[in-house]
């Protein structure tokens, strides 16, 4: 786990998943993916990768937005249990 995730969970363990927005970084850590990959995700419906929340106003590239944890923590069990039953 890496720092940044550990500080989630260390320092606000009540905080709550569904309203708790987390940075690119966290979701490269969390999923194991590349920046690039998340973002070719998104675009794909078939995967149900999450959306980002737009942080700010702005339609310029490299605006600030961030991932709902639980979102992100939901599609990494989606993935789970798709190994799980192809696995079955």
């Amino acid at each position: 786990m890496t720092s940044s995730i550990q500080a989630i969970n260390t320092k606000s363990p009540a905080r709550d998943p569904a309203t708790t927005l987390i940075r690119i970084n966290e979701v490269i850590a969390m999923v194991g993916l590349a920046r690039p990959t998340i973002y070719k995700l998104m675009q794909r419906p078939d995967c149900n990768f999450p959306l980002p929340v737009k942080l700010s106003n702005s339609n310029a590239r490299g605006a600030p937005v961030a991932w709902v944890l639980s979102e992100v923590q939901a599609w990494t069990r989606s993935r789970i249990e798709a190994r799980d039953q192809v696995a079955a």
